[in-house]
C-alpha cells in the first residue's frame, strides 16, 4: 500500500509535466504562425531586381535599373487588402553599354531631367490560385500614365517572401523614343519588364 501511495503522486506529476509541455508546444506553434502571418512591409534591395528586355534590329537585349524604392503592405492570406507602390530612378538604367546609357536618359527617350522617376501604384490585388495573384495598377513614365495588369507569384522564404512577375509595355504609350526613334524599325515597341522582389515582414 505504501508503494502504491508513493506511485500515485508520481503519476500525477508525470501527467502535469506532459500537459505543461503540450501547452508550451502549442503556444510556440501559435507564436510561429503569428510571425509567419505578418504582412510584408518592406523590401530587401540587395535581393531584389527590376530588369527589362527589348529588341534592337531584331536582336534581343537586356537591361536593368540599379536604383528603386518601394512601399509594400502585403499579406498573402489577405491579398485584397494589399497595397504596393514603386519608384524607379530612370537615370540608374544599365544596358551594358555606356553609350546607350547616356542616350536613353536624353529628351528623346526617358528625359530624366524633366521626369527622373517611373512610378507604379497598385489599385487591386486578387488571388487567382495558391501563391498566385493578379495585380492591377497605374504605371507612370515621362508624364504618361497607363493601367497595367500582370501576374504575381509568391514564394515563401522563411520570414521573407519572393515576389516575381512581369509585363509587356508599349514604349510608344509613354513617348519613350521620340523623333527619329518613334518608328520601330530599329528599337521594337514592346519592352518586357520583369521583377524579382524579396519582401520582408515589418518595416
Amino acid at each position: 500500500m505504501l508503494n502504491a501511495e508513493r506511485r500515485t503522486p508520481l503519476k500525477k506529476r508525470n501527467l502535469m509535466n506532459t500537459l505543461l509541455k503540450s501547452l508550451i508546444a502549442l503556444s510556440a506553434a501559435a507564436l510561429a504562425w503569428q510571425v509567419q502571418a505578418a504582412p510584408y512591409q518592406s523590401i530587401v534591395p540587395a535581393k531584389s531586381s527590376i530588369t527589362f528586355n527589348f529588341k534592337q534590329m531584331g536582336v534581343s537585349a537586356d537591361g536593368r535599373f540599379k536604383k528603386f524604392a518601394a512601399q509594400v503592405n502585403f499579406d498573402p492570406a489577405k491579398a485584397a487588402q494589399g497595397q504596393a507602390s514603386f519608384e524607379v530612378e530612370l537615370a540608374s538604367v544599365d544596358t551594358g553599354s555606356g553609350e546607350a546609357d547616356q542616350e536613353v536618359v536624353t529628351k528623346s527617350w526617358f528625359n530624366t531631367a524633366a521626369f527622373p522617376k517611373a512610378q507604379f501604384v497598385s489599385k487591386r490585388i486578387q488571388q487567382t490560385a495558391p501563391n498566385q495573384y493578379e495585380v492591377l495598377g497605374t504605371l507612370s513614365i515621362k508624364g504618361q500614365s497607363r493601367e497595367v495588369k500582370f501576374p504575381l507569384k509568391h514564394t515563401p522564404q522563411g520570414k521573407d517572401g519572393l515576389l516575381t512577375g512581369g509585363f509587356t509595355l508599349k514604349r510608344a504609350d509613354y513617348s519613350i523614343g521620340e523623333g527619329m526613334w518613334a518608328k520601330f524599325d530599329v528599337v521594337a515597341n514592346d519592352i518586357q519588364v520583369n521583377f524579382s522582389i524579396t519582401a520582408s515582414q515589418g518595416k
